[in-house]
């Protein structure tokens, strides 16, 4: 497992072990014969020069994950054997591009400097001092240039392909957080179109029940209402069912009016709810958004009362401000329970809730003078 770890932080890919291989067999060949027959001579025999020059050469293949001791191999031993003519420059290459501390490239290539002043070559001949200071500053700079400028544009390129992974990151926690409020939404929605307009039936179909045989016109009228609030409850489903074929974007918004709202409170009055309807201020026409929060708020107030208080007296006041629209439902004590127990989820006024604060309002429910009250301030959008 080691072994496996070190090949393969030493050639990422196949096309990098084959190019390192490949700079190693040519250098080391190239070196070697260039040494071999170079007509200067060092301290040591051209065979054992040319020798150190092919093994330095080959030791290459491993520039990638140790160009530091590379490096300074590659200054130890070619100073004392005088082996590598072209290798040390693809060395300094290697130090810069693949080295993260410029503080030691900067020190290695001074210290090669210096050793390429003071110690003779066997290339070296007898130029004067300045042709060998400026022929050992190209020597030096021009690969450890190089090799910096490829270093910070691989470092750069790493550091994109980062940003764009964590980018695509990012979109996907924003896909799904996206797709969570989408199914809260529709959970809102199917809330609202099957738990309050059947509650609201089933009221119905209870005193239908109780007035059957007395009352036969009544019962007639309260059938009708029955029919109506299903065919309405079907024709919101429909409207559910069309934003999950089809986006929210495709279907036609239709604004809530006051006509709605107190349509709305008569079908709780047609249910035996004594509920009173106050409506302060202008009316005008309310938008989109709020109008049917206004409405929502309403419904699931009016819901709560038939499910918890039965009968009890419920008021619902709307103030028409001219900068926003307040709301509130409040009901008496119960002076008997509810006729049918309607099963509650918990959930209406947590959805109520999101809807208010969703458009920038303030919502508060609680127990009030011995009943429960709801109330909402919605703020209306600047024209």
């Amino acid at each position: 497992m080691r072994v496996r770890g070190w090949w393969s932080t030493a050639w990422p890919s196949p096309r990098s072990r084959a190019f390192d291989i490949l700079i190693a067999l040519t250098l080391a060949a190239s070196d070697g014969a260039f040494l071999w027959f170079a007509e200067q001579e060092f301290w040591l025999p051209p065979p054992v020069t040319a020798t150190s020059s092919v093994i330095l050469g080959l030791t290459l293949v491993v520039r990638r994950v140790y160009p530091v001791q590379l490096t300074v191999v590659m200054l130890i031993a070619g100073t004392i054997t005088g082996g590598g003519a072209f290798a040390p420059l693809i060395v300094l290459y290697s130090l810069a591009a693949y080295t993260s501390s410029r503080r030691t490239v900067l020190g290695l290539a001074v210290a090669s400097y210096v050793t390429l002043l003071v110690f003779p070559t066997p290339t070296s001949g007898t130029e004067p001092f300045a042709v060998q200071a400026v022929t050992g500053i190209a020597f030096i700079a021009v690969p450890v240039l190089l090799g910096l400028y490829m270093g910070a544009r691989k470092q750069l390129l790493a550091s994109l392909q980062e940003r764009a992974a964590r980018l695509e990151r990012e979109q996907h926690l924003l896909a799904e957080r996206a797709r969570g409020e989408e199914r809260t939404r529709i959970a809102r929605e199917m809330h609202d179109v099957v738990a309050n307009r059947i509650s609201v039936m089933v009221v119905h179909a209870g005193a239908l029940k109780a007035i059957a045989v007395r009352d036969p016109s009544r019962a007639a009228e309260t059938a009708s209402v029955i029919g109506d609030m299903g065919r309405q409850a079907l024709e919101e489903l429909r409207h559910v069912i069309g934003v999950l074929r089809q986006g929210e974007e495709a279907l036609p918004q239709e604004a809530v009016t006051l006509a709605h709202v107190r349509e709305l409170v008569g079908q709780s009055g047609a249910a035996g709810l004594r509920v009173d309807l106050s409506i302060r201020g202008d009316e005008r026409p309310m938008p989109v958004a709020v109008g049917r929060t206004v409405y929502r708020l309403i419904q699931e107030a009016l819901t709560n009362v038939h499910k918890h208080a039965g009968s009890a007296d419920t008021r619902v006041g709307l103030d028409l401000l001219p900068e926003a629209i307040e709301v509130e439902i409040a009901n008496d004590r119960p002076t008997a329970g509810p006729d049918h127990r309607l099963p509650s989820g918990g959930n209406g006024l947590v959805g109520l809730r999101e809807r208010v604060t969703a458009l920038g309002g303030s919502f508060e429910a609680g127990p009030s003078g011995g009943g429960y009250a709801v109330r909402a301030r919605i703020p209306l959008p600047a024209s």
